[in-house]
Order: structure tokens, then C-alpha cells, then sequence
């Protein structure tokens, strides 16, 4: 189980950080396309590759103009920055290849003459409405080249992509930091200050992940240690309450004897023997309810007959009944009621449930049990006619030490470790044992059994 739960929480953490990565991914795809259509936009609006910044300017003069007279004027200063630079690396052509300016000079020896392209020479055309106009030529070493531009623009995309990227991790860590280490630290803290004696410490659950099942699963160990605290302080409390009368009784009879206030008859004697069967019993129940509840009684499993065993402890309470003028009656509603049980603990039940009610079910009264099989269980009722139990006290009477009437003595409610000890051996051979009051009056104990 622990395995398994291991293997769950690893793969929804990898699948969380994998979701988070491909989020990161998508988010930094789709910002580097942007950034790529807006620089190449910028560059230029058409033929990127092929076309200088000076190129627009050339044209605008022509179209502007009708001629190429006065062009030096168009970069007389810097204003023009990339253009103005490109502008004395080349030479200006008109439509029949005659040199207009030559690296921005038209005074230049060649200016006017027929130019005939080299071989490292590239012509960037210049267009008016459609036809050529002239032709700006450079040399090749300095013409922005498909690679350059490619790999100038990829700089400059990388670079902003990286700084999104980094920064959409960054924000990644942070949900996942808010999402997975605070929750984790709490319930660390939390732990510490249940190490420390702080029981009634608490995480807060968010979510119904399985960080939110590991925060409610913390408060729950810490709700059942608190219960458990509260428990054994409790058991020692009845512990040292059950012991303390006996033992009362025990030492006034033989100190009394000893100081001669009391003869050594059978009168004395037999008051404190009896308080010592009471402790001899009180010390066996007890010894049986912590072998029940630690899971090492042994029991031999083997198919009994449910009603057999309550006709066999009917007759062995039939003499108190009658003393009590209670009426004892079993009712069958099956032919066949076998289950898979130890018999000797199974019968050790009945008698537990028909003990305490003998006790509380006042004389004139019944009790009544009843066997009947649902399906694959056979179900065991005990009932009587008593006064019953306030339904807020039905989820407690299984507990130990329990008594319906907290001002009734030992001798009359018992110790109240009948039904605890009932509950422990019903559970486990597999049953299960409830408790509830009948329509009318008394109590109702129902133990229900596997075929």
C-alpha cells in the first residue's frame, strides 16, 4: 500500500512538473513566432533579404524628382544613419548603367561613364511605378545576405526569448513552491509540534490532491493519537476507580481482624473473598480486552451453529433470569444458522450481551434473542425490555469502562468492559455489532456473523 501510494505521488508530481514545462515551452514558442513576425516587419515590409535602407530613400527622390539631379543632397548629413552609411559604400546607377554617384560622391572621375559589374559586385534594383529606374551597387562582402539577416534576427530572438523563457520559469517555480513546499513545511511543522506534546495541532487542507490527502491524513493521526492520549489517561483513571474498592474492603476486613475488631470467621472472611473473585475478574477481562485489541488471542474458526450457541448460554443464565422473574426466550427464523466462528469466543459474547442486560432490565421484564440470516450473514439480536439507552450515549457504550448510569456501583453496573470486550471479539472473526433502542423500549445489540 505504502509502495503504491509512493509510485501515485511521484507520478502526478512528474506529470505536474511536466505540464508546467510544457506550458513553459508553448508560452516561449509562441513569444519567439511573435517576436520573429514583428522584427522581420521592422526590417522591412517586403523582400527583406534583398533590399537596403537606402533603397526607399532612392526611390522617394526619383519618384519625387524625375530625375537623379541634386541626390547628393539626400545624404548631405547623418541624419540618415544605416542609409547614409550604405550610401558612400556603393555606386548609383541610372536606367542604362551610367555612374550617378560614385561612394556618395558625384564629382567622382568615373561619374557619367558606362559601369560594368564586377564579380563580387551585387545590383539592388530601384523601381518607379513599375519600372527600373537606376540600380545601387555594392559589393557583395557588404550586402546583408539571407544567412546574416537569419542568423541577426535569431540573435536578437533568442536573446528576448531566453529572458522569457527564464522569466516564465521563474514564475513556474513560485506557483510550484506556493503549491508543494508551504504545504509540506506545514504539516513538517505540524509534526514537530506533535513530537512536542501538541496534540490538538492541525494543518489546513487545500485542495484534494495528495498534498490535501497527506494533510488530511496528518489530522487524522493527530485526532486519533489525541483520542488515544485522552483514552489511556482515562483507562488508568477507571483502572485506579475499579481497583480502589475491593481493595478499600480488603484492607478494612483484615485490618479489622488483625486489630481484633473483627473474629477470624467465616462471617469476615467470606465479604473479602468475594472481593477478591470481583478483582480476579476485573484483572481477566482486562488481560482478555488488551489480547483482543492487540490482536494476539488465537482463535479456532470452524462452523457453529449461531442458535445452538444461544440456547447453550440461555441455559446457563436461565437461574438468574428466574431469580430476577425475567423471561428468557430464543427465536429462530432460519433452519440453518452456521457461521465461521470460534465457539468458544462466540458464546463468550452471547453471554457478555445477556449479562448486561440481566443487569439493567428490571424484574418482571424479558429479554428475547432472536436468529435470522440476510443473504451471506447470519445476524444475532439480543433485546430486552429495559429502559433503554439515551441516543447520545449509543456510540460510547462499546467503549471501556462505560456505564449508562455513571451513579450505579461496580456490583450492580459492572465494570463495564462486557460490551468492549464483545465489540473486540465480534470484529475480530470478521462481524460486526451495533447497538440501538427498540420502538418502544429497551435496548436492541445486533452481532452479525459470515456464513
Amino acid at each position: 500500500m505504502q509502495t503504491e501510494t509512493i509510485r501515485a505521488i511521484r507520478r502526478r508530481l512528474f506529470m505536474l512538473l511536466l505540464r508546467a514545462f510544457a506550458v513553459s515551452v508553448v508560452l516561449t514558442l509562441v513569444f519567439m513566432l511573435v517576436s520573429t513576425a514583428v522584427l522581420i516587419n521592422r526590417t522591412n515590409q517586403r523582400a527583406p533579404f534583398v533590399r537596403l535602407n537606402i533603397t526607399p530613400l532612392l526611390e522617394t527622390y526619383y519618384l519625387s524628382k524625375g530625375t537623379w539631379d541634386g541626390v547628393q543632397n539626400v545624404f548631405a548629413s547623418d541624419v540618415n544613419g544605416q542609409a547614409n552609411r550604405e550610401w558612400n559604400d556603393g555606386l548609383l546607377l541610372d536606367a542604362k548603367n551610367q555612374v550617378i554617384a560614385n561612394h556618395g560622391s558625384v564629382a567622382a572621375p568615373n561619374v557619367g561613364n558606362t559601369y560594368t559589374p564586377k564579380l563580387d559586385d551585387k545590383l539592388v534594383p530601384l523601381h518607379v511605378n513599375g519600372t527600373q529606374v537606376g540600380s545601387f551597387v555594392v559589393s557583395n562582402g557588404k550586402f546583408p545576405t539571407p544567412e546574416g539577416f537569419i542568423f541577426d534576427l535569431l540573435g536578437r530572438v533568442a536573446l528576448l526569448s531566453t529572458f522569457f523563457a527564464i522569466s516564465t520559469i521563474l514564475i513556474a517555480m513560485w506557483l510550484l513552491s506556493r503549491r508543494i513546499i508551504t504545504p509540506l513545511a506545514q504539516v513538517t511543522g505540524a509534526a514537530r509540534a506533535v513530537t512536542d506534546g501538541q496534540l490538538g495541532t492541525r494543518v489546513k487542507i487545500e485542495g484534494d490532491d495528495d498534498l490535501g490527502v497527506l494533510s488530511q491524513s496528518f489530522n487524522q493521526m493527530a485526532e486519533a493519537l489525541e483520542r488515544n492520549d485522552q483514552e489511556r489517561r482515562n483507562l488508568f483513571a477507571d483502572i485506579a476507580h475499579e481497583l480502589r474498592t475491593p481493595l478499600s474492603v480488603l484492607r478494612g476486613r483484615l485490618e479489622g481482624i488483625v486489630d481484633g475488631v473483627y473474629q477470624a470467621e467465616p462471617e469476615q472472611i467470606v465479604p473479602a473473598l468475594e472481593e477478591t473473585y470481583l478483582l480476579e475478574r476485573l484483572v481477566d477481562d482486562l488481560r482478555l480486552l488488551t489480547m483482543a485489541e492487540t490482536r494476539q488471542l488465537h482463535y479456532d474458526l470452524k462452523q457453529v451453529d449461531l442458535a445452538e450457541l444461544a440456547g447453550r448460554a440461555i441455559d446457563l443464565f436461565r437461574a438468574e433470569a428466574d431469580e430476577k422473574r425475567i423471561e428468557l426466550s430464543l427465536q429462530t427464523a432460519t433452519e440453518k444458522a452456521e457461521i465461521t466462528a470460534d465457539p468458544l469466543r462466540t458464546e463468550q459474547v452471547i453471554g457478555n450481551l445477556l449479562s448486561n442486560a440481566l443487569r439493567y432490565v428490571p424484574e418482571g421484564g424479558k429479554i428475547w434473542i432472536e436468529v435470522e440470516r440476510l443473504g451471506d450473514r447470519v445476524v444475532l439480536s439480543i433485546n430486552d425490555s429495559g429502559p433503554g439507552i439515551p441516543e447520545a450515549d449509543l456510540p460510547y457504550i462499546f467503549d471501556r469502562f462505560w456505564r449508562g448510569d455513571k451513579s450505579r456501583s461496580r456490583s450492580s453496573g459492572g465494570a463495564g468492559l462486557g460490551l468492549a470486550i464483545a465489540r473486540q471479539l465480534v470484529e475480530a472473526q470478521g462481524g460486526r455489532i451495533t447497538a440501538s433502542n427498540l420502538p418502544d423500549s429497551g435496548l436492541q445489540i445486533k452481532c452479525e456473523f459470515s456464513v
